[in-house]
């Protein structure tokens, strides 16, 4: 199809002359990294909608939780696979217009949910548009982490690489965290407007946010060095990595070569597929359903349930530039080590959260404040620590996957982790298993609390098990 011929890498160019490439250099890594990190938080602003605008539909009678689950798992469903999909794609594709086409068309997909009229009388038909329209995003979405991913591989080398994409994979928090606030000033908007149901703001306004971005990120990225008349960042760093394409590590590898000899027979992306299913469990279930839980059980007001939502994402920036940083300093770019030690922590907190209301009252005993008030002291608290830690392994599982294999196989490891993740982490356990649990009378919250504990040890010993592998590979 020669549309598709739109999105081939641009030629290289070139080289510049030998006194005008450290400064070209300079200025286009941060002017490509900005665009990375804008473009990538920009796809978050397109995606978690539907948890904001929930608990509005659910009090509107338009769904109820298993039903949220249900449709929500639509958008981790597809974007497990296009994610995957995407990362081959993007393998041979330009970066720059990959990443501003699914961004463009993923906020005009999610600004479409919010205008469409549901009915008031059956349930299963609203499913069904959302679920068909998170399906849509969902597969769009996987449009974003790729060619991200492609962009640091190919401008940041490997001594440098954990550390600066631990910077950028804060630009998903930042997107997450900016999308509650967003919601909460469309809410407002629409009030003032004369709107009645206020909850499709949560999925206008963010759409229209994004797709500004999109144009920002259409001049700031450029796919590789090379097409601006560069030396590949091996050689201007003079960092040579150890895992090498036999083939020559700029040129394109059939699928088939890439997906077989450098991802399935690769054992520790398996171990790492198994941790970050785990790990997006934990995330998304905890992140996700927030608002719904801490409005129902009437712990908070819509208002607050969003801050808390915004505060949990936020505070995943710092823990995860530290989690990079301890990496890179104390563990020369392995990522297991700190893996490991920030599930832990994940652990602790989130049991803070499961008991922040009797930790509230007791809080109350003990200093004669107010029960309810320290409950949602607790509670932010509680949030923050969990996603200042969550975040931590969410970024390091995809460096992983992109240091183990070579630069022309980084979309299609990181696609691969990230199938697990979305798939089996998100989609099955946090979407849909969660939902229907949640929605059980017998089971309700609690059970969903036990499931957390239990995917916050599990992922800490599959991270563990790579330890020792990862030293070993990343040291040849």
């Amino acid at each position: 199809m020669k549309w598709l011929n739109f999105f081939n890498p641009p030629a290289e160019k070139p080289r510049l002359a030998a006194d005008k490439i450290d400064s070209t250099y300079r200025s286009m890594r941060l002017k490509v990294f900005l665009g990375a990190v804008c473009g990538y938080a920009a796809y978050y602003l397109v995606r978690k909608n539907l948890s904001l605008a929930a608990p509005g539909m659910i009090e509107d009678g338009l769904l109820d939780k298993a039903s949220v689950g249900l449709a929500g798992s639509a958008i981790s469903i597809a974007y497990a696979f296009s994610k995957f999909i995407m990362g081959s794609l993007s393998d041979r594709s330009d970066a720059r217009k990959f990443l501003v086409v699914g961004l463009i068309c993923s906020a005009f997909v999610m600004a479409m949910t919010g205008l469409i009229p549901y009915s008031t009388t059956n349930q299963a038909l609203n499913v069904g548009i959302i679920f068909t329209m998170m399906l849509l995003v969902g597969w769009l979405s996987g449009m974003g982490w790729p060619p991200c991913g492609r962009v640091m591989a190919h401008w940041f080398s490997q001594n440098e690489r954990s550390f600066k994409m631990s910077i950028w994979n804060t630009s998903h928090t930042v997107g997450s965290g900016s999308l509650g606030l967003l919601a909460t000033a469309g809410f407002a908007l629409f009030a003032w407007l004369g709107w009645s149901d206020t909850w499709r703001a949560a999925f206008i306004f963010p759409s229209c946010v994004a797709a500004l971005i999109a144009i920002f990120c259409w001049w700031a990225l450029r796919d590789r060095p090379q097409a601006c008349g560069l030396p590949p960042i091996d050689e201007y760093r003079n960092d040579y990595t150890a895992v090498k394409a036999t083939t020559g590590d700029e040129q394109k590898i059939p699928f088939r070569t890439l997906f077989v000899d450098y991802v399935f027979k690769n054992k520790i992306l398996w171990l790492i597929a198994f941790a970050n299913s785990f790990v997006y469990m934990v995330r998304y279930g905890i992140g996700d359903w927030a608002p719904i839980y801490l409005q129902e059980m009437n712990i908070m007001d819509s208002a607050q349930s969003n801050l808390a939502f915004s505060l949990h994402n936020y505070a995943g920036i710092p823990g995860t530039i530290i989690c990079g940083w301890i990496s890179a300093k104390f563990f020369k770019g392995r990522c297991a080590p700190a893996n490991v030690i920030y599930m832990a922590l994940v652990l602790l907190c989130t049991l803070i959260y499961w008991q922040a209301v009797p930790l509230g009252e007791w809080l109350a005993l003990m200093t004669g404040g107010d029960a309810a008030a320290m409950g949602r002291m607790v509670i932010y608290t509680a949030l923050c620590g969990i996603g200042f830690c969550i975040y931590g392994p969410v970024a390091l599982i995809g460096i992983q996957a992109v240091n183990l294999v070579p630069k022309n196989a980084a979309g299609t490891a990181a696609g691969f982790v990230g199938l697990f993740g979305y798939l089996f982490g998100d989609a099955v356990l946090a979407k849909i298993v969660m939902g229907a649990i949640a929605n059980n009378p017998t089971l309700g919250w609690d059970a969903t609390f036990r499931m957390f504990v239990g995917a916050s040890i599990v992922a800490a010993l599959f991270c563990a098990t790579t330890w020792r592998q990862e030293k070993r590979v990343l040291s040849v």
